[in-house]
C-alpha cells in the first residue's frame, strides 16, 4: 500500500473563504480522501494553532495528522489527546536567528520602516508578523530589510502575501531554514514520503515557495492572478480548471490536484463520485 502525504493551505485553498464559489459537493469528496489509510493529511498554515482549531470548527474540517503553522516557524504533531510541537524542528530553525528574540529582531526593523505589528497572537519565538500596506514596494523593503539583518549575522526568510479581503499587505519574518517549504521536507524526510507520493495545494504569495520546487503541486482555480503569473510555465505544478463537474476552487482544486498526480486517488474520487449518484 503506497502511503500518500497531501498538504494543504488553509485560507482561500480548503477554507473556501474568498469570493468565488465553492462546488457543493467538494467538501465531502475531500473528507473521504483524506479518511483513507493510505492518506497522511497536513495543514501547511499562516495560521496560530488556535486558529487552526477554529478553523476545523468553523468549517467542519478534517483532522490533520500534522499542522505546520506560523507560515513554517512550527510543526505539531495532531493527535486525539492534544498537539504536540517538534523540537527537533524547532532545534533546526534556531541558529538562524543567532541568538535574537522576535522582539530583538522588531527593534532592529519595524521602527526604521513604521511597519505595523500585527497582533500579539500572529507572533511566534520564532515568527515576526507585519501588516504594511498593498502599494507599498515590497521588493525593496524586503532588500533594506535583509541588509540590516545581514550586518547582524541574522539569517532570515521574508516572506510577503496578500491579504485580499483585508486589502492588506502581509510580510512575516522566519528563520532562514523556516517556511512551508522548509518544513515540508522536513516532514517528507522524517515520514519517509517521496516527492511522487506528495502534493501540495496553495493559492497566494506565501505559498510560492513550495508551487515553484521539485515537489508536486496544485494551484485552486480562486488563486491570485498574480501568483498565477508568476508560475506560469512551472513544473510539476497543475493549475486547477475543474474536474468530475465541479469548478476547481478550493477544495474542488485540492482533489483535481490529487487525482492528476495520484492515479490511485481518481479512482477513489471517482468511485466516490459514483456512490452520491447511484
Amino acid at each position: 500500500m503506497r502511503r500518500l502525504l497531501l498538504c494543504t493551505d488553509l485560507d482561500r485553498t480548503l477554507i473556501p473563504n474568498g469570493p468565488q464559489p465553492l462546488s457543493p459537493d467538494a467538501p465531502r469528496l475531500f473528507a473521504r480522501l483524506v479518511s483513507r489509510d493510505e492518506v497522511c493529511l497536513a495543514y501547511v498554515t499562516g495560521r496560530h494553532k488556535a486558529l487552526i482549531e477554529g478553523a476545523i470548527r468553523e468549517f467542519r474540517l478534517p483532522w490533520p495528522d500534522f499542522a505546520v503553522a506560523d507560515v513554517g516557524a512550527t510543526i505539531y504533531r495532531t493527535q486525539a489527546d492534544g498537539w504536540a510541537r517538534w523540537p527537533d524542528w524547532e532545534a533546526h530553525i534556531a541558529p538562524d536567528w543567532a541568538g535574537m528574540t522576535s522582539a530583538d529582531l522588531h527593534k532592529l526593523l519595524g521602527p526604521a520602516w513604521g511597519l505595523e505589528l500585527q497582533e500579539e497572537e500572529k507572533q511566534g519565538p520564532y515568527k515576526l508578523s507585519y501588516y504594511a500596506p498593498l502599494d507599498w514596494d515590497h521588493e525593496t523593503l524586503t532588500r533594506r530589510m535583509s541588509a540590516v539583518l545581514d550586518r547582524e549575522s541574522v539569517r532570515a526568510a521574508l516572506i510577503w502575501s496578500v491579504d485580499g479581503p483585508a486589502g492588506m499587505g502581509l510580510l512575516d519574518v522566519l528563520p532562514a531554514r523556516a517556511g512551508k517549504l522548509s518544513a515540508i521536507r522536513f516532514l517528507m524526510r522524517r515520514e519517509g514520503f517521496a516527492p511522487a507520493e506528495t502534493l501540495f495545494a496553495g493559492d497566494s504569495g506565501n505559498d510560492l515557495d513550495v508551487l515553484a520546487s521539485e515537489i508536486p503541486a496544485v494551484l485552486v482555480a480562486n488563486a491570485d492572478a498574480e501568483v498565477r503569473r508568476r508560475l506560469e510555465g512551472k513544473k510539476p505544478l497543475h493549475i486547477a480548471r475543474g474536474y468530475l463537474g465541479m469548478n476547481g476552487n478550493y477544495a474542488a482544486g485540492i482533489l483535481e490536484g490529487a487525482a492528476h498526480f495520484w492515479p490511485e486517488a481518481d479512482a477513489w474520487l471517482r468511485q466516490f463520485h459514483q456512490d452520491k449518484e447511484i
